[in-house]
C-alpha cells in the first residue's frame, strides 16, 4: 500500500452536525454566537488576570493559560465549520484536515494537562498551606505548564504523523463536523492496528493519568477539608476550588458522555452532535463558572470594567473640550 502522503487525496469531506438545507442558518447562528461568547468570555478572563495585580497568583496564573487554550481549542473547529456552512460546501484539504486533527489533539491535551495542574496547585494550598508560597513560585509554575504543552505537542505529532502513512480509499466522508481523529483514521484501506494500539494507550496515559491525578488531590483535599474544625473554614477552603471542581466535572463529564454514548448507539451523527459538548459548550461555560463562583473573579472584573468605563468616559469628556 502507498503511504497516505503519496496518494492522489486532496480533500475530505464533512459531513457536519446535519445535512439538512433548512437547519444550516440556525447552526451557523448557533455557533457563531457560542464561538463569540467563547472567545470574549476567556479573553476577558485572561485580560482581568494580566491587569489585576491582587490575582497575580499561581491559581490564576494557571486559569489565564487554561482561558488562551480554550479560545485555541474552540477556534480549531468551529470557524472551518461556520466557513463550510456559509459557503455550502463540505470540502477541507487533505492538509488542512492534517492540521486540523494535529491542533485538535494539541489542545485538547493542553486542557487536560493544565485541568490536572490546577488540581495540584488546590491541593498544595489546601494540603499544606504553610508551604504553599514556597513550593508554587514561579519558577515551578512555568516548568509545569512547559511540561504541559512539551507533552501535548509529542503526542500530537506522533498521531498526525502516523496518518500521514495511512492510504485511503474513494470514500472519504467524515460524519462528523471537524476532523477527529477515530473518523480519520477508519477511512484509511491500509491496516490501522497500530494507529488503533497508540490512540487507545495515548488515550489511557494522557487521559486517565491526568483523571488519576485529579481524583487523588481532590482525596486529599476533602480529607484536608474534614479536618478544619470551623464551619466558616470548611467553606473557605472549599470555595477555593469549587470553581475548577466545576470545570473538571463538566469537561471530564462530557468527554466520557460522548465516549459511552458513541459506543452505544454506533450512530454518527449522534456522537458528533454529542461531542458538542466538550469541543464548544464546555469552553464557552468555564468562564462563567469562574467569574460566578469566584470572588476574587467577580471584584477584578468590577475593577476593570469600572477603569475602562472611567476611560471611555475621561477620553469624550476630552474630546468634546475645544
Amino acid at each position: 500500500m502507498k503511504a497516505g502522503n503519496e496518494t492522489q487525496i486532496s480533500r475530505f469531506l464533512l459531513l457536519g452536525l446535519s445535512e439538512e438545507p433548512e437547519l444550516q442558518p440556525f447552526l451557523f447562528g448557533l455557533f457563531l454566537s457560542m464561538y463569540l461568547v467563547t472567545v470574549l468570555g476567556n479573553l476577558l478572563i485572561i485580560l482581568v488576570t494580566i491587569s489585576d495585580s491582587h490575582l497575580h497568583t499561581p491559581m490564576y496564573f494557571f486559569l489565564s493559560n487554561l482561558s488562551f487554550i480554550d479560545i485555541c481549542f474552540v477556534s480549531t473547529t468551529v470557524p472551518k465549520m461556520l466557513v463550510n456552512i456559509q459557503t455550502q460546501s463540505r470540502v477541507i484539504t487533505y492538509a488542512g484536515c492534517i492540521t486540523q486533527l494535529c491542533f485538535f489533539i494539541f489542545f485538547a491535551g493542553l486542557d487536560i494537562f493544565m485541568l490536572t495542574v490546577m488540581a495540584f496547585d488546590r491541593f498544595v494550598a489546601i494540603c499544606h498551606p504553610l508551604h504553599y508560597t514556597v513550593t508554587m513560585n514561579p519558577r515551578l509554575c512555568g516548568l509545569l505548564v512547559l511540561a504541559s504543552w512539551i507533552m501535548s505537542a509529542l503526542n500530537s505529532s506522533l498521531q498526525s504523523l502516523m496518518v500521514l502513512w495511512l492510504s485511503f480509499c474513494t470514500d472519504l466522508e467524515i460524519p462528523h463536523f471537524f476532523c477527529e481523529l477515530n473518523q480519520v483514521v477508519h477511512l484509511a484501506c491500509s491496516d490501522t492496528f497500530l494507529n488503533d494500539m497508540v490512540m487507545y494507550l495515548a488515550s489511557a496515559l494522557l487521559g486517565g493519568g491526568p483523571l488519576s491525578g485529579i481524583l487523588y488531590s481532590y482525596s486529599k483535599i476533602v480529607s484536608s477539608i474534614r479536618g478544619i474544625s470551623s464551619a466558616q473554614g470548611k467553606y473557605k477552603a472549599f470555595s477555593t476550588c469549587a470553581s475548577h471542581l466545576s470545570v473538571v466535572s463538566l469537561f471530564y463529564g462530557t468527554l466520557l458522555g460522548v465516549y459511552f454514548s458513541s459506543a452505544a448507539t454506533r450512530n454518527s451523527h449522534s456522537s458528533a452532535a454529542a461531542s458538542v459538548m466538550y469541543t464548544v459548550v464546555t469552553p464557552m461555560l468555564n468562564p462563567f463558572i469562574y467569574s460566578l463562583r469566584n470572588k476574587d473573579i467577580k471584584r477584578a472584573l468590577v475593577r476593570f470594567l469600572w477603569r475602562k468605563t472611567l476611560k471611555g468616559s475621561i477620553f469624550l469628556q476630552l474630546k468634546k473640550c475645544p
